[in-house]
Order: structure tokens, then sequence, then C-alpha cells
């Protein structure tokens, strides 16, 4: 009857259009009512405790860098530098697209960010060159999914913030799958174009692939401070997501100058402005997630599921089929913050990994964006590219297969994902 009233709630005042923080609080009130808890103080406190959280500081400040390299020109040369490498091969620039999503994921960890820069960049480049307008959307799109894996990762901070698990590990057991799914998507795009006849366009000179490369380096070099720095204990991940908006700050000021203070301004407002409605879902979720706690929902989702509990890989098969189901119809913040405290005593109860299981969980609610009909990243290509949703959707429905089947193979073969952190702990 709790899950029921939970679920019940929830869904209900999503069906009614109210946004999805909002419904959060209101599942929770319909709880706290439920098991005859209701007490407003409560109420307020969960509330404010579930933003007041350090680790969560890095939120801001990677969304505020994410702004600065789209604006500042860090994002066109990564992309630059990605088309003097591949852009003469056939399909090269759906090559330059993977590459690029790639490169981009490694400064950023905004998916919504990578997809609109990829979409404003390469997306007339590619249907100039004679590529279909859908799939090159599509395409597009499915790169966008790689910013939430690579690290740095914005979906990783919340996920380690809910679980309580290393945010720092969670980044470096990133690194491999990311670089998979790029795999999977430069191979689809080969099959998916393997019989096009395009015209190509010249090779690069020597001279203009190392003069791409050179004024690359200073974006190139953020995410290997990152990681360095994170393996040397130099900073935390919080810390991390500081050093890269002020790296990114003073590349976009001083070295490319590129960045206005007009421009500076704004970038300020978008970055405060998304950062607001993230921590506003992160505070409403964390008082469901308290009352989930309390109504021990946990546990009866750990009965539920029992008979499983023996065969790790079958459990993960149905925890990542529920994940699938939810993210079509949810976005990747909130499916975390709910999901998360239901699901992790029952990862820990069947011997799982938590890192492990976060960087699957992750890489399922990041394929989620281009999963329709909600699929922010489609909305987002749509937007910016001017091209109707059914397009988009359309066009990314090979690529998103592609990235599934990678995700399986991950659950089949853990030590994909955790031969990483074998390297650097």
């Amino acid at each position: 009857m709790t899950v029921f009233i939970f679920l019940g709630s929830l869904v209900g005042a999503m069906a009614l259009g109210i946004p999805i923080a909002y419904a959060l609080l209101a599942s929770g009130v319909a709880l706290m009512w439920h098991l005859d808890l209701f007490d407003a103080q409560i109420l307020a406190q969960n509330f404010i405790n579930g933003a007041d959280s350090f680790p969560l500081l890095a939120v801001p400040f990677f969304m505020l860098a994410g702004e600065i390299m789209n604006v500042g020109g860090l994002s066109q040369r990564i992309v630059n530098f990605a088309l003097a490498l591949v852009g003469h091969v056939k399909g090269g620039l759906g090559y330059v697209v993977v590459l690029a999503g790639c490169l981009l994921s490694a400064l950023s960890g905004s998916a919504v960010a990578d997809a609109a820069a990829l979409t404003a960049l390469l997306l007339p480049m590619m249907i100039k060159a004679g590529h279909k307008k859908e799939v090159s959307g599509g395409l597009i799109a499915a790169s966008g999914v790689i910013g939430p894996i690579i690290p740095p990762s914005i979906g990783f901070v919340i996920f380690g913030v809910t679980a309580n698990v290393s945010i720092s590990k969670l980044f470096i057991a990133g690194i491999v799958p990311g670089v998979m799914i790029g795999v999977g998507l430069a191979l689809t795009w080969w099959w998916v174009g393997r019989k096009e006849t395009l015209a190509l366009p010249p090779r690069k000179t020597g001279a203009e692939v190392w003069k791409a490369a050179r004024e690359s380096v200073w974006a190139l070099m953020l995410p290997v401070f990152i990681l360095v720095g994170l393996r040397m204990g130099v900073f935390t991940p919080t810390e991390a997501a500081v050093v890269a908006a002020v790296y990114a700050l003073f590349v976009a000021r001083v070295v490319y100058r590129e960045l206005t203070l007009r421009a500076l301004l704004q970038i300020f407002v978008t970055a405060a402005r998304t950062t607001a409605v993230v921590m506003f879902l992160v505070a409403a979720a964390m008082v469901s997630a308290w009352l989930i706690t309390v109504a021990n929902l946990p546990a009866q989702v750990v009965d539920l599921l029992r008979p499983l509990l023996d065969n790790q890989t079958l459990l993960l098969i149905a925890i990542m089929l529920l994940v699938m189901l939810v993210g079509t119809a949810m976005d990747m913040t909130p499916t975390i913050l709910i999901m998360t405290p239901v699901l992790m005593p029952l990862v820990k109860a069947a011997g799982i990994d938590p890192i492990y299981f976060g960087v699957l969980f992750i890489v399922n609610n990041s394929i989620g964006l281009i999963t329709p009909p909600v699929g922010t990243i489609l909305n987002v290509v749509a937007g910016v590219g001017r091209m109707r949703m059914d397009e988009v959707t359309r066009g990314v429905l090979p690529f998103m297969a592609a990235q599934f089947v990678v995700m399986f193979i991950m659950v089949l073969f853990p030590q994909t994902v955790l031969a990483p952190l074998r390297w650097f702990y």
C-alpha cells in the first residue's frame, strides 16, 4: 500500500502537468499523511538539508565551465581539431561528431551543453555535405549522451551524493564505458552511411593538423588536469569543478580572447538558472528519499526481488530494463534522485559493486535522454537545429539501439567498467 501511495501520488501529479520538483514534494506530503507523520518543520528541514551538501557545489561549477567553453571558443577548437583529424575520410563528419562528443564530454560533463554545441557547429556542415538531416541530427543527439559518462560528470556527482559512494572512483570508472559508447556510435554511423557516395573534402595537410592541435591544446589539457589532480589527491571532485570553471574562464578570456564581459554576465545568469532548477530538484527529492527510508520501501523492494539476489547478472538486467522504462518518461536527474535510494539497498544485498552499478545506472539514464517521448536531448537538437521532433527521433533510433547493446555488454562483462579502477587505485 505504501508503494502504491508513493507512486500513485507522484505519477498522478506528473499527469496533471505539475513540474517534477513539485510532484516530488507532493508525493512526499502524501507519504507523510499516510504514515501519520505530517509535520511542516520536518518537510522544510529535509528540503533545506537536501541542497546543503558540499559535493553538490560541483554541479554549478561544471555547468558554468560548460557554458564558458561553448561561448569562449573552446568547443569550436575541439571541433576544428576533430575535423582536421578525420574530416577527410568517408563519412568523416559523422566521425567528427563522435570524436568531438567524446572530447567535449571530458570538458563540461553536461549532455545538454554538449548536444547544443555539436548541433550548432556541425549540423549545418553535415547537411551542406549531403548527409540526411534526420540521421545527422540523430547522431549528434546520441553523441550528446556521452557527456554524463566520460568524466567530469554532473550525473556521477548527483549519484555519488545520493548513494554515498566515491565520486572520484565513479569518474575513473566512466572513462572506458564512455569510449565504448563512442566506438559503438562510430560503427553504427559506418553501417548507416556505408552506401553513401558523397564528395569527400580534401585531406588536411600536416601543417593544418598541427595548427588545429596547437590551437586546441589549451582546451584538451583540462581533462588531463582534472584526472591527474584527482589521482594525486590534489583536489576533490568538487574542487575539480572549480578548477574547470576557472581554467575555462582563463583560457576563454586571456588565451583565446573570445569571451567579452557582456557575454560573461549572460553566462553567469544561464548557469545560475540551470543550477537553480537542478538544486531545487535535489532538495525536493531528498524529502521523498527520507520518507522512502522511514517507510522502509527499500526492504519491500528487496523482498520483491529476493529470488534474483543469487544471480547478479539477472538482477542487473531486470534493474536496467526497469530504468530503461522509467527513462522514456522521466529526465535523468529526477530518475537518479528517486530510484537510487530504492535500488542501492538491493544492490548491496546482492553483493554488487556500488561503483559498477553506479556507472551502469548513469549510462542507462544518459541514454534515457534520447528515448522518446520525453528525450531532453532530442528537444535540444530539434530546437537548435530547427528540426521537427519526429525527424530527430527517427534518426536517433539506430544509434540508441547501439548504445543499449554496449550497455548490456557491460552488464555481462563487469571488467569493462571496473578495470580502470585497478589502474588508478
